[in-house]
């Protein structure tokens, strides 16, 4: 069985210039209420964030925001969700949502949304945590950034062995699947392995 319980998505406060960004936000949060997945976010009510928890509270799924003090009313923030966690800071906020979560996703974003899933990256990296991470690349969004991480590998400065361990999904349909299979390769290579092989009585 599979150990994702909850998923942190990131993503804009914006809605962005495509209307695929607003449609896979959407859809999202369908899928993880279908799935009885829940959805740690960043607790805004504005573009992507607003758009990911009120499709997933419609759909019968349950929202954990987590938002500083200082963007209550900058973000408007959901209230609708059914945990509104209210931290100090923006390093509080990312721990919380760290801990809250079983795996991760990046939908379209701005520099917030790219320092969330880069930092997650690195912990990744440096074997912090092996929980799942998937890049929803909508639209080719995320293009730029993985054309970075190849142009770092190619250059030396992601050597053999660290590796940022990373899926991408071109469609949303595609993400759940692929963070679960992904979370059951890991248990499995948990699991402690026989030795031998039973003896014939």
């Amino acid at each position: 069985m599979s150990a994702i319980r909850n998923v942190c998505v990131y993503c804009g406060s914006s809605d962005g210039q495509d209307q695929r960004f607003a449609d896979a936000a959407e859809e999202l949060g369908r899928a993880l209420a279908a799935e009885g997945v829940g959805l740690v976010y960043g607790g805004g009510g504005e573009g992507l964030m607003g758009r990911l928890a009120r499709s997933t509270l419609a759909a019968g799924g349950y929202v954990t925001g987590v938002i500083p003090t200082f963007l209550i009313r900058k973000e408007h923030a959901l209230t609708a969700a059914q945990e509104v966690v209210v931290v100090d800071s923006m390093h509080e906020r990312k721990q919380a949502m760290f801990d809250r979560a079983d795996a991760f996703i990046a939908l379209p974003g701005g520099i917030g949304t790219l320092e969330e899933l880069v930092e997650q990256l690195t912990w990744a990296q440096l074997n912090r945590h092996v929980k799942p991470i998937l890049i929803a690349d909508i639209g080719g969004f995320w293009r730029p950034l993985l054309a970075l991480c190849a142009h770092m590998r190619i250059e030396g400065f992601i050597r053999e062995g660290f590796e940022a361990r990373y899926m991408v999904a071109e469609r949303i349909e595609d993400a759940m699947p692929m963070l679960r299979a992904a979370a059951e390769r890991r248990a499995a290579e948990r699991e402690p392995q026989a030795v031998g092989s039973p003896r014939k009585m």
